[in-house]
């Protein structure tokens, strides 16, 4: 196996010398805790358990005692932490995550879906050690179902590790996991426990790749379908590692830092455990999953000498380096390859309304606006609760019923973001995206991503001429012609395409971007997706599309070019990660964050939502709720409405 952590054994290692230099940065006074993290860090888990040894027998002294006494918060956590063995490490998360009134089951899983055999071993050995318990009785106890049956299965640490496959095996696999699951009213979970918790990685690769052809979707999806809860997370977690283990930390990592405050826990679990594992590929997959190297990620999110700790493990920042580790083009045209069997049901969250009168709904809102005050929740519940077209409707009863105009009466009475969105949801989609491109390039400045997010409006050509320049300006009018093809996927023709952009790669910036315009904004999405035009991409470089317009583009081009190929791979997802950047950070983009409720509620914010859930571990009806309840308590009503309330 190899081994790419970022954590070795310091070279000259003299453990009492360590152990010397850690009591005097610990005596005294106060504490260098430069000094016991430089020095931590730069030792491999081994060497600290040396170091350990040579404390006591130098100072007569428990070493580990002496840090947490000298330490605080979660630096000292963190220290602590890595100076015990992995497996003691693992056999501590797993306690605490059963221990007292509540289970955190997602530390279990993180850990016993990840975990090889002898890490498992020694990790239940360590923790009869320590807590004289045993592990699996304990986990039994504190968990139930079908959860505590994969747990159970995953505690026996006998997954096939003999690398060899049987392909009739395989196929019969395969079947019985569609028959499991997708063929039959309900699910036999009993097959999917006995055969994810006990197969070989390789046989699950290959059992993943003909259960695609079998069921015509990956076996994420039909987890998704078939399981609910603890179990599905477990499941999918399991499947996760499978396909890869540094993809699996990556997004761990990536969930443990985003979102409403950072989940420290994870952080440090995760750090210290990969450390001297496969950090640098769990480096290389974060910067293929995410736009920002995990190093900066980190450096964001943290501070302090925890901070530093935390660095230190990382190890490097890939944003600075520039480096594209060659293993990390397999995970790519994995990833394209997932992307491209993925049979996504776009879900709206609003949709027509059922005995729907459009004369009853203009004279309630002619109510609520008639007198002293206006009677918001009245209007929020039937403009959020109507399609587009029945609001239509209701604007035309509106001005025959009333001799009134409805948008010019809605104006008068609301104010600020609330009349903002609740005007635009009552414009017809046409209109509203013609205003939303205005406001794109009206005033001083131009807000390029709002017009890299649109990409419509063929009466714009002349403003966006005037409003943006160069390359950029070209693939916004490229866009604008609506002359993207929309026919299904030719695969001759996409590995021409490929190797196009491949060969591209070679040239100057300039014939490099009018090349990937010239493809990227004319071929037909499923063409670009179910093609294979961004696998063979991988094929021909060994290199990522997103990867190579991150590295070798800038500015507004590289944003375009990037937003179309984020559309390409999950357009929801794309969408997901436009809502978290609005409302992120001091402020919140509310222009945008109207623009995707509005303009996605009747095709895809379903599915946004999930996607939401999924990368950020939090729902997208509490961001709004905590983003929103801030500026306007009618917005924070009306957005959850449209995103049709939360997400369990």
């Amino acid at each position: 196996m190899v081994f790419r952590g970022t954590i070795s054994d310091a070279p000259d290692f003299d453990p009492s010398a360590d152990a010397e230099t850690l009591y005097n940065a610990m005596k005294g006074i106060g504490s260098d805790k430069e000094a016991i993290l430089d020095l931590v860090t730069s030792r491999s888990n081994a060497q600290r358990q040396e170091v350990i040894s040579a404390y006591k027998s130098n100072y007569g002294k428990d070493l580990i005692d002496d840090l947490k006494y000298e330490l605080t918060g979660k630096f000292e956590r963190l220290i602590v932490s890595l100076m015990r063995t992995r497996a003691q490490h693992d056999a501590k998360e797993i306690h605490d995550a059963i221990k007292g009134a509540g289970t955190n089951e997602r530390c279990l899983i993180e850990v016993l879906a990840s975990r090889t055999n002898q890490q498992i071993h020694d990790m239940v050995a360590a923790y009869k050690d320590a807590y004289g318990g045993n592990m699996e009785e304990d986990v039994i106890t504190d968990t139930s179902g079908h959860f505590k049956k994969m747990l159970v299965v995953l505690l026996q640490g006998t997954r096939d590790e003999s690398g060899v496959v049987d392909a009739d095996l395989v196929e019969q696999d395969a079947q019985d996991l569609y028959a499991a699951g997708e063929e039959q009213w309900g699910t036999d979970e009993a097959k999917f426990i006995m055969i994810l918790g006990n197969r070989s990685v390789t046989h699950l690769r290959m059992v993943f790749d003909a259960y695609e052809k079998i069921a015509e979707k990956s076996i994420e999806d039909s987890i998704k379908s078939e399981l609910s809860g603890d179990f599905e997370r477990l499941m999918l977690a399991v499947v996760q590692c499978i396909r890869s283990v540094p993809m699996f930390f990556a997004k761990r990592l990536y969930k443990s830092m985003k979102g409403l405050g950072t989940a420290d826990n994870t952080l440090i679990r995760i750090m210290i455990s990969r450390s001297e594992i496969d950090m640098l590929d769990i480096r290389e997959c974060f910067r293929l999953s995410y736009e920002k190297s995990l190093y900066n990620m980190i450096k964001d999110d943290t501070s302090g000498d925890y901070k530093r700790t935390l660095l230190n493990l990382c190890g490097g920042d890939d944003d600075l380096a520039g480096e594209f580790f060659p293993e990390a083009a397999q995970i790519a045209y994995k990833m394209w390859e997932l992307s491209a069997m993925t049979k996504v049901q776009l879900r709206p969250t609003v949709r027509p309304a059922s005995n729907f009168d459009p004369a009853a709904d203009a004279q309630a809102l002619r109510k609520a606006m008639k007198g002293f005050g206006t009677d918001e929740d009245a209007i929020i519940d039937i403009v959020a609760q109507r399609s587009n077209a029945q609001r239509q409707e209701i604007r035309q009863a509106f001005k025959s019923l009333l001799g009134r105009d409805l948008m010019k009466d809605l104006k008068s009475e609301l104010s600020k973001n609330l009349e903002r969105l609740i005007i635009a949801l009552m414009l017809t989609p046409a209109e509203f995206d013609a205003k939303m491109m205005r406001k794109a390039m009206e005033g001083a400045g131009t807000d390029e991503h709002a017009l890299i997010e649109i990409l419509l409006g063929t009466k714009y050509n002349k403003s966006i001429q005037s409003d943006t320049s160069g390359h950029f300006c070209r693939i916004l009018v490229s866009l604008v012609q609506g002359a993207r093809e929309e026919g299904p996927a030719d695969n001759e023709r996409a590995n021409v395409d490929a190797q196009e952009l491949a060969d591209a790669c070679n040239a100057d910036s300039d014939d490099m971007e009018m090349k990937f315009m010239s493809i990227l904004c004319t071929r037909s999405f499923p063409h670009l997706r179910k093609g294979r035009v961004f696998q063979e991409f991988v094929r021909y470089t060994n290199k990522d599309i997103e990867q190579i317009i991150k590295k070798e583009m800038s500015g507004d081009v590289k944003n375009a070019f990037y937003a179309i190929v984020r559309s390409v791979k999950n357009q929801p997802s794309y969408f997901a990660d436009r809502l978290y950047k609005a409302m992120k950070g001091l402020g919140t983009d509310d222009r945008a964050l109207i623009r995707i409720m509005v303009s996605r509620s009747e095709i895809d914010l379903f599915n946004i939502r999930k996607e939401f859930k999924e990368t950020h571990d939090a729902s997208l009806h509490e961001f709004i709720q905590v983003e929103t309840m801030i500026v306007s308590l009618s917005l924070c009503l009306l957005t959850p409405l449209l995103c049709n309330n939360f997400d369990v």
